[in-house]
């Protein structure tokens, strides 16, 4: 009898302990994926009017910010805001001398959609 009872105690423990992890888990993925800033270049591509120089380009630029993001995901609380505006300010730079006027003020609506609906920035 003792040994069912410390069984049943010894499974339920370590039920619990297992249960606990994947909250940790799950909620350090989903702030994770708030950074994660991987697009589909054949939308945005279609979205912006993009000719083939230009996607290779925004493709190049792209990469680059992503990096910067992942970066920031990674970083201290205290810093992960900066982090992002400087990455978002460098991107925006260097997509202005690839982009047209109405693409880059149609990317930059995007951009700043996208940070705010995933609470990046203000």
């Amino acid at each position: 009898m003792k040994k069912i009872v410390f069984t049943l105690i010894a499974s339920m423990v370590m039920t619990a302990a297992l249960a606990d992890t994947p909250k940790t888990t799950t909620a350090n993925n989903a702030n994770a994926a708030n950074y994660d800033m991987t697009v589909n270049y054949n939308r945005l591509a279609v979205a912006l009017n993009l000719d083939g120089d230009q996607i290779e380009s925004v493709k190049l630029i792209h990469g680059d910010y992503i990096k910067a993001m992942n970066a920031a995901a990674k970083a201290s609380e205290a810093e992960k805001k900066e982090m992002v505006r400087k990455a978002t300010q460098k991107e925006l730079a260097r997509l202005r001398y690839v982009l047209d006027r109405d693409q880059y003020r149609k990317y930059n609506m995007l951009i700043n959609a996208t940070l705010t609906n995933r609470g990046l920035i203000d």
